[in-house]
């Protein structure tokens, strides 16, 4: 995407490679699903370790079970910790209450630090402020770019899912695309919901949306080939997650479809499944990079003061398009489960 419009993202987008770079030199720990446990990271570390003194941060996120993008993200949380001399206590609901009550676990914890997802940002307002008060430092990471200041939060890391999502959007129009169908797996969550509207906003063609249920995959086959069994005319599936847009494929196949499938997110088989031309493209929001950058703003606020952006501008750590052209640059580290 063109983006000349958000000069900010030029200045910072070095600094993030840099980190990233850094990141991947180090021996990250082992990443499973994420579910209402919290558990610890980040133990193993390498050769570069931090001397400071040891630290716990909280990474708290909305992660539904089998979504495989969150090990991306916590494999760059922790990858942070490991380098830094962090104790890491993962935990996840897509429940925001249930989310909610993980954050004041972790202050009655009493960490050091507090990194979270805003998909449900007014759920998570009380909390928040009981953060603050209780004078522990939070970050804002992936969802809630529209937010974070009014929260209060410290920093965010993360895409503006609305200029994604208007990307997305011109990049149909690129492909002569005439109708697609934008499917939403989770009602509520603002990001989401935020990427649709974008691709509608830019998208010259018809954009219908189609909720699923994204924690049932049987089901969110089962409806997306009903919604191309009903309308023909849809030549366009835009998922925004990976194994959404992998299951879509499958989709098309009942449904006796020739609609094309293009997504939000990556992971190892969509890497694959672009390269095989099965899925067209992918806007890929570095959830690695996401997870690094929040743990260890942590340390370097507890250690020397500094906020990411002043404080005053968000992190961004996408968009960027993936497809046929580049996708083998990308492949390698989807492999490794950092992209």
């Amino acid at each position: 995407m063109d983006r000349s419009s958000h000069p900010r993202s030029r200045r910072l987008f070095p600094v993030v490679a840099v980190a990233a770079a850094a990141a991947l030199t180090l021996a990250g720990c082992s990443s499973s699903s994420g579910g209402k446990k919290s558990e610890e990271g980040g133990t193993n570390a390498s050769a570069g370790k931090a001397t400071t003194p040891r630290m716990t941060v909280a990474l708290v996120t909305h992660q539904s079970p089998g979504d495989t993008f969150w090990d991306i993200v916590r494999k760059g949380a922790e990858a942070a910790a490991a380098k830094d001399n962090i104790k890491l206590v993962y935990s996840a609901d897509p429940n925001a209450g249930n989310q909610s009550n993980l954050v004041q676990n972790a202050i009655d914890q009493k960490v050091d630090g507090i990194a979270v997802t805003l998909a449900k940002p007014d759920a998570l307002k009380t909390v928040i402020g009981k953060a603050k008060s209780a004078n522990i430092p939070v970050v804002g990471l992936n969802s809630g770019l529209s937010d974070w200041k009014k929260l209060g939060l410290m920093e965010f890391f993360g895409q503006d899912e609305t200029v994604a999502g208007e990307a997305f959007g011109k990049k149909l129009n690129d492909l002569g695309a005439k109708h697609t169908v934008c499917v939403i797996q989770e009602q509520g969550n603002i990001g989401l919901t935020q990427r649709c509207d974008g691709v509608k906003k830019t998208f010259s063609g018809k954009t219908d949306v189609l909720y699923v249920n994204g924690t049932d995959m049987p089901s969110v086959k089962s409806t997306i080939t009903a919604k191309l069994k009903q309308d023909s005319s849809i030549d366009y599936v835009a998922t925004l997650g990976a194994p959404f847009a992998l299951t879509a494929v499958q989709s098309v196949s009942d449904a006796g479809s020739k609609a094309k499938i293009a997504t939000f997110d990556l992971n190892k088989d969509l890497t694959t499944a672009i390269s095989k031309g099965t899925i067209q493209f992918a806007v890929d929001q570095q959830p690695y990079l996401q997870g690094y950058l929040a743990v260890d703003s942590l340390w370097l606020y507890k250690n020397n003061g500094n906020y990411s952006g002043g404080g005053e501008q968000p992190v961004l750590t996408g968009p960027a398009f993936v497809d046929k052209t580049n996708v083998e640059q990308i492949a390698k580290y989807a492999a490794n489960g950092t992209r």
